[in-house]
């Protein structure tokens, strides 16, 4: 299985390098870098091969079996697994693609035979109602509470933290689609001109990378209503929800008074003379959002002062998405999951849920069993 062309062979070294630049979303690259590399390693190691037309579809076959047994000896989860192997195949697609294979051996079925079955993450935590209810007062009795001077954080942190938790809890949003995804230049999270309020809906960077609109069910928009009031933004660009990690904060102040061409000299002595978030409104310094793993600390830190929590583990923000397409499912609302989750097809959002069928048909079973 030789290149098309006649140039010198490519190493896999080489080709996986093409690939990673080619790949345009920061957290895929990562994820595609760091799994490529391992089974490049493996490659070399175990089959010695260097040169990407050497590769034969035995050395994919016997990749999947490397993966199948580290997931019977409890080092890998049969998902992960084949997700590993994706990885393998979509780079061995570029490189048909790019013409330097003539077809991709990866994909050869007695290659993917030898993969672990994955039966599904059979363990996702989901947000349940008393839960997700747990959660919605304890955020809303801290807002009061801050209200009145008596909580342990301010108004606009304690406004912020129940806007997050309803956004989080009743939109469906996943939470690179709200929060800054570091490794991704175009997940910023969202800005106040992204929420429309009136209209119930945010506008989001949806999982196909296509801007989209997420609904905005009246308790959340309330939410974000009242905590925009306390925060007061002072452009569409400001994040709803600004990160408090303050070397950022003089990043940004840095960064962008120097586009704007203010002398270093001058950005210093503003920076030494006013405190930073003054600096940020009084020069419109858009300031960085807060990231998909301070979300997560947040809700760590929430649940662990509501005493709430599934299964011993604190509430997840991808939980919460899962728990409301679960009520809605649950309740005979197939087609209404679909739409606040934004599956792109109904199979898809009856694939995510068939546990609930698995059950309703077997209610049904034994009721006509039982007639």
């Amino acid at each position: 299985m030789g290149p098309v062309d006649n140039n010198a062979p490519i190493t896999v070294e080489t080709a996986i390098e093409q690939y990673i630049d080619s790949v345009e979303a920061g957290n895929s690259r990562k994820n595609f870098r760091s799994a490529l590399a391992r089974w490049r390693a493996w490659l070399e190691d175990e089959r010695g091969v260097t040169a990407l037309d050497d590769l034969e579809v035995l050395d994919c076959r016997r990749y999947a079996r490397h993966l199948k047994r580290r997931t019977r000896d409890g080092e890998l989860k049969a998902g992960t697994a084949t997700t590993y192997y994706a990885y393998v195949r979509a780079f061995l697609t570029f490189c048909v693609a790019d013409e330097f294979l003539d077809a991709n051996p990866a994909k050869a079925k007695r290659a993917t035979d030898e993969l672990p079955e994955d039966l599904g993450d059979a363990d996702r935590q989901f947000w349940r109602e008393e839960e997700r209810r747990a959660i919605l007062r304890f955020v809303d009795d801290r807002a009061d509470r801050a209200l009145d001077g008596e909580a342990d954080v301010d108004r606009e942190r304690a406004f912020r933290d129940r806007a997050v938790v309803y956004l989080l809890g009743l939109s469906g949003v996943r939470g690179a689609e709200v929060f800054a995804a570091p490794a991704d230049d175009k997940r910023t999270g969202i800005a106040w001109g992204d929420v429309r309020l009136d209209d119930g809906a945010v506008r989001v960077l949806g999982k196909s990378r296509e801007y989209e609109y997420a609904q905005l069910p009246a308790r959340a928009g309330t939410a974000l209503e009242r905590y925009k009031r306390v925060l007061d933004p002072p452009t569409d660009e400001w994040p709803v929800f600004p990160s408090a990690h303050a070397p950022s904060k003089y990043r940004a102040v840095r960064e962008q008074l120097a586009e704007r061409d203010v002398p270093d000299d001058e950005v210093e002595a503003i920076l030494d003379g006013h405190a930073i978030d003054a600096v940020l409104r009084e020069y419109e310094v858009v300031p960085p959002a807060l990231s998909t793993n301070g979300a997560r600390n947040l809700m760590k830190r929430l649940c662990e002062e509501a005493d709430v929590g599934v299964d011993g583990d604190y509430l997840k923000p991808h939980g919460a998405r899962r728990g409301l397409g679960h009520e809605l499912y649950a309740n005979g609302h197939a087609e209404l999951a679909q739409s606040a989750l934004r599956h792109a097809s109904i199979e898809t959002t009856h694939k995510s849920y068939s546990d609930i069928q698995a059950a309703e048909t077997a209610k049904q079973v034994d009721d006509i069993l039982d007639e």
